[in-house]
């Protein structure tokens, strides 16, 4: 089973609570505050494994979760790490949010990145101490991890795509060049997700050659299986053209050459510069031999590699690899070109910029800083609350809120928390 596409849903750990804690010994009246800090939460990382060709293990488990970071404990004793999850992904998997942005654009073999960060560790109590604050009572909580739904998306790193109509006989090339074992059937679109394989060529070359699902004409706007398979071809270095020279099905070599080759023009324009060798199928089949003088000549004269086969037999197999292997020496790989450089991803704002806005009666403060030093609070310590209080004054946020038309008594939220305004 292939599978290409994978939505899952990441939990990265929450950070460890810092603990409010005093020195307690015989002897030492006033040990000062000696809390430690909670550990930091572990991330989600998403890592490039080159033994990988699929997303199959996605298809069985789409939830993941990081380890919490331990609290912290008197003694300034701080909490433990929690463990990172490291998730394997195979070369050419592209990550999108649920609006489709896109967040990475994995190729390099031990490529990562951090798909949900890890909260960050709440601090023990000895932090807070001051000349005229000796004995703080409250402590951060830690963090909460970043938590999202992703789209893995996996485009195939093959170096040769094969295309063409459906039932042409690209599934019955792999199995013949490769010991890939696709599914073969006298039907259209026998071959519903793409088969990899890698060939041997008699001299010693060797390349990675990926079977695309066939194609029809409307596919670039989603016809039959449409353009979800036609990404696959983005990344091939070679296109391998494959036409049913019997044309058994009423349909024309020339004509399904030109519908193919307009498809992947309208899908990517790229890909009609695309280097291309064409083998003309089926030729152990009679009527084969009355169309190749006309497909020959046409690929002539638009100096077209052209090569006929039979993929059923094997005859003329070994020449077409010969040519391919060749081909593959003198051309440069597409896959350098990395769709991060296509990012979409609106940039995210300053960490510092802080926000208000009006929603029915409630105001909402948005701010990275100002959300997590909210969301570190303990609301269950008048103490913290004070700390808090104050911090939000130091910052700006209460001139922000009063300038927006603010009144006492009014609700505001930051992020999950809302409460009652009050000058402080």
């Amino acid at each position: 089973m292939f599978v290409d596409e994978a939505k899952i849903f990441v939990k990265a750990g929450n950070g460890g609570n810092g603990v409010a804690s005093f020195f307690r010994a015989k002897y030492v009246p006033k040990g000062g505050p000696d809390g430690g800090d909670g550990g930091r939460g572990g991330s989600v990382i998403l890592e490039v494994d080159e033994n990988l060709r699929t997303l199959m293990d996605f298809h069985y488990q789409r939830h993941f979760k990081a380890e919490r970071g331990q609290h912290g404990s008197g003694g300034h004793k701080n909490g433990r790490n929690g463990a990172d999850v490291v998730l394997k992904v195979p070369p050419g998997t592209l990550v999108r949010d649920e609006e489709g942005n896109i967040l990475a654009d994995l190729t390099e073999p031990g490529e990562r990145v951090v798909i949900a960060r890890g909260g960050m560790r709440g601090r023990g109590n000895a932090h807070f101490a001051t000349p005229t604050r000796r004995s703080p009572t409250f402590a951060e909580k830690g963090e909460p991890g970043e938590e999202r739904w992703v789209v893995l998306e996996l485009k195939l790193l093959a170096d040769v795509g094969l295309v063409g109509f459906p039932s042409t006989g690209k599934s019955t090339l792999i199995s013949r060049i490769s010991s890939a074992r696709p599914k073969i059937a006298e039907y259209p679109f026998t071959t519903l997700v793409p088969n990899l394989g890698v060939v041997a060529v008699p001299d010693g070359r060797s390349f990675v050659v990926a079977d695309i699902p066939g194609l029809v004409k409307g596919a670039h706007a989603g016809k039959g299986l449409g353009h979800g398979f036609l990404r696959h071809i983005e990344r091939t270095a070679v296109i391998v053209h494959i036409l049913d020279m019997a044309a058994l099905e009423g349909r024309n070599p020339i004509e399904d050459f030109e519908v193919i080759n307009r498809e992947l023009e309208l899908y990517d324009l790229e890909l009609a510069h695309r280097p291309q060798i064409v083998a003309g199928n089926k030729m152990d089949i009679p009527e084969a031999q009355a169309n190749l003088p006309v497909v020959e000549r046409y690929m002539q004269e638009r100096d077209i590699p052209f090569f006929p086969i039979s993929a059923a037999v094997g005859t003329g197999v070994d020449r077409l690899l010969y040519a391919v292997a060749d081909l593959l020496d003198t051309v440069e790989k597409p896959e350098v070109k990395r769709e991060k450089e296509k990012r979409v991803v609106a940039e995210k704002p300053s960490p510092t910029e802080i926000t208000v806005s009006r929603e029915g009666d409630t105001w909402v403060v948005k701010g990275t800083n100002i959300e997590r030093i909210v969301a570190m609070t303990d609301f269950e310590n008048e103490y913290a609350i004070v700390h808090l209080q104050k911090r939000l004054k130091r910052i700006g946020v209460e001139d922000k809120l009063i300038e927006a038309g603010a009144k006492e008594g009014d609700t505001v939220r930051i992020g999950k928390m809302s409460f009652e305004f009050y000058p402080f």
